[in-house]
């Protein structure tokens, strides 16, 4: 084998590698996005949630607290996934 065949071969093997990388970083980023979206919808209750909690003419029990408490916990898992994929 020639050293152009040699180096062909080279750049063909990095191109496929570099083109399954590209692939695999944009299918982690479309999955990344999915879930942001999904967390957005967490993200809008808990900021409702939060407000009635601070508003002292809302009544809120223990259970509606700790509902919000819930998707506060869940939102931060949902935002450490995400971030994890990103990094």
């Amino acid at each position: 084998m020639t050293v152009k065949q040699d180096f062909e071969k080279l750049i063909e093997k990095l191109k496929t590698e570099r083109d399954e990388i590209s692939l695999k970083l944009h299918l982690a980023s479309m999955e990344a996005k999915e879930e942001f979206d999904a967390a957005e919808s967490q993200w809008s209750q808990i900021r409702q949630k939060a407000a009635d909690i601070a508003d002292d003419t809302v009544e809120t029990s223990d259970e509606y607290i700790a509902k919000a408490k819930i998707i506060g916990e869940e939102l931060k898992e949902a935002y450490s996934r995400i971030a994890k994929r990103l990094s």
